[in-house]
């Protein structure tokens, strides 16, 4: 599945320039598709490469009124979209008994204040494929532009699951207890990571963009304490090549 919706992506991006209009009503935003290297799981000490992508909305058109935009300042709504890769426990010697985690697609929204200098946000996201529950997101960034191509930005992030995520990632059931060899874990959900990112765009033109990322994160609370969990430091990076879609209507 996930490379399937990675193949859409690329080839919305390569399309696009046919489907594009500039001027009329209208849709605005930035798609990219990169290499992610991070945790093999949740919770896990080794590491691997998987794709990744990058959603951002830009501006709506509609109706003669302009909504949101890349300048835009104060406070604004805006969608928001999260991914969580399969977790198959075949591939991991260290979790044979458990069951396998299908890949989550998360679609959901929030409200974003941003300024020149700095920017605000919280998200809500309901998993509406594979987890079906609710997570959200709370941060912010300090940003700065030493160039009109190069924008920096960086700051905190706090990461929070219901009950039905965090005993999807991090919990056993008694049946998968008795198969594993790991004790049976109730997770609650709450407060399950928090840490810090920090991001650098440079961008090619008013199109094509690259967007390279790290993050550092910290497990906490249920899912520092899963037996599951082998080390509560995760740290993840991708580069993601950018490119500006624009549909018309």
């Amino acid at each position: 599945m996930r490379l399937r919706i990675l193949s859409l992506i690329a080839a919305i991006v390569v399309a696009s320039p046919a489907m594009a209009q500039e001027t009329g009503d209208g849709i605005t935003f930035r798609l990219g598709v990169g290499p992610k290297v991070g945790p093999e799981y949740f919770g896990a000490e080794g590491t691997k490469i998987t794709p990744t992508g990058k959603f951002q909305l830009e501006q709506l058109q509609f109706g003669g009124q302009s909504y949101g935009g890349a300048n835009s300042t104060g406070f604004g709504f805006g969608g928001s979209v999260g991914f969580v890769g399969p977790r198959d426990a075949d591939d991991y010697s260290e979790l044979e008994g458990l069951e396998d985690i299908d890949p989550s697609l998360e679609l959901g929204g929030g409200l974003r204040f941003r300024q020149p200098s700095y920017d605000l946000f919280a998200n809500l996201r309901y998993g509406v494929i594979g987890h079906e529950s609710l997570v959200g997101e709370l941060g912010g960034d300090v940003i700065y532009r030493p160039s009109e191509q190069l924008t920096l930005r960086a700051g905190p992030r706090i990461f929070w699951g219901s009950d039905d995520y965090a005993q999807t990632y991090f919990g056993v059931s008694d049946a998968e207890s008795a198969a594993s060899g790991f004790d049976a874990f109730d997770a609650n959900g709450g407060i399950l990571r928090q840490g810090v990112k920090a991001e650098a765009t440079y961008q090619f033109n008013d199109d094509w963009g690259l967007v390279g990322t790290i993050q550092y994160d910290q497990l906490r609370d249920d899912a520092a304490d899963s037996p599951i969990t082998q080390t509560e430091d995760q740290l993840s990076g991708s580069i993601v090549l950018t490119r500006k879609v624009t549909f018309g209507f």
